[in-house]
């Protein structure tokens, strides 16, 4: 599903207590796990498990996310169609070229 997030190094971020996950499999067939506030369940980040070095943040999580700049849609094909979408921005509609992980894959 469609979703605004920010990648980072997973040694990059520093959360606060340790939260909630849910392991499930992706349309990829790998693993993708999603984090949750403990206490609120608000959605932090996600991990897919052939690239565990890096965790996509839920930019809604930040307390400023104003600094965000998209440099790119990815799976646009599940976007609302309501959700504002930047024309300068490639679009793509699973992964961009080259950038999938076949399960199995190492990152």
């Amino acid at each position: 599903m469609w979703r605004r997030f920010g990648c980072r190094q997973r040694s990059s971020a520093s959360p606060k207590g340790a939260p909630k996950r849910y392991i499930a499999k992706a349309d990829s067939g790998n693993e993708i796990t999603r984090a949750f506030c403990p206490d609120c369940g608000s959605p932090l980040y996600v991990q897919v498990s052939p690239r565990p070095d890096l965790i996509g943040i839920r930019v809604a999580s930040f307390d400023d996310p104003s600094w965000f700049r998209p440099e790119a849609d990815i799976f646009v094909t599940s976007a609302q169609p309501w959700d504002y979408m930047n024309p300068d921005v490639p679009k793509y509609p699973t992964y961009p070229p080259g950038k999938s992980y076949p399960p199995g894959a190492k990152g």
